[in-house]
């Protein structure tokens, strides 16, 4: 007969994935093994092995749960149908708010992606797409003069290029909390944003220099 399930097995899961990005923000992924992880966790090798099979099987479980909830905040926030600009300002606040408790497994997000299989980097990389395609749906809400042009993927990765890179530089005694930095952010993109002018000519191609009728 199987090993069962312990009672507190999702709850175990859970802090084995939260020491586990803890050491690998620290440390880096290549530099920490298993056996370092069943330490901070206080468990056996053989225990740890019973939640997952291999780092690459723990390093999945980070990165997968991390942009999963991160895309469920961006459901659940499109869902409420608010007006165009309280939508953005919430999706700002209440991303910012979740990479406050989780900035160990956004780092492995950012920087360890690579160390996964094709097949699970790839199921990282289509919900992270999916957190990019809300908040684009957002930003043309706010701009919906810019529906059907180039222009809402990179006005949105130029606002998670504000956010993403929190963890490098804010710290978490420093002077602002992230609810201010998500204020900061709203005020400096949401009053921005009105000054952006469609493309002239629509396109890189239609920028670049004809060429002469001797070239």
């Amino acid at each position: 007969m199987g090993r069962g399930r312990a009672a507190n097995y999702d709850e175990q899961r859970d802090r084995i994935r939260a020491e586990a990005a803890r050491l690998f923000a620290q440390r880096g992924y290549p530099a920490t093994s298993m056996n370092d992880v069943a330490q901070a966790c206080g468990l056996s090798k053989a225990t740890l092995y019973h939640y997952y099979s291999d780092k690459t099987a723990l390093l999945a479980g980070i990165t997968l749960d991390h942009v999963a909830q991160l895309q469920a905040i961006v459901a659940e926030v499109l869902a409420m149908e608010l007006p165009p600009e309280p939508q953005l300002r919430t999706l700002i606040q209440r991303l910012l708010r979740a990479y406050a408790g989780a900035q160990d497994a956004h780092r492995v997000l950012t920087e360890d992606v690579r160390f996964l299989s094709d097949d699970d980097r790839k199921r990282v990389v289509d919900q992270e797409r999916a957190v990019v395609a809300g908040f684009t749906t957002a930003v043309l809400a706010l701009r919906p003069d810019l529906q059907g042009t180039a222009m809402g993927k990179p006005l949105t990765m130029l606002l998670f290029g504000m956010i993403n890179w929190l963890f490098t530089w804010m710290k978490p005694d420093g002077a602002m909390d992230h609810d201010d930095v998500a204020s900061l952010v709203q005020e400096l993109f949401l009053g921005g944003l009105p000054a952006v002018r469609p493309l002239q000519g629509g396109s890189k191609e239609a920028r670049k220099p004809a060429l002469d009728k001797d070239g």
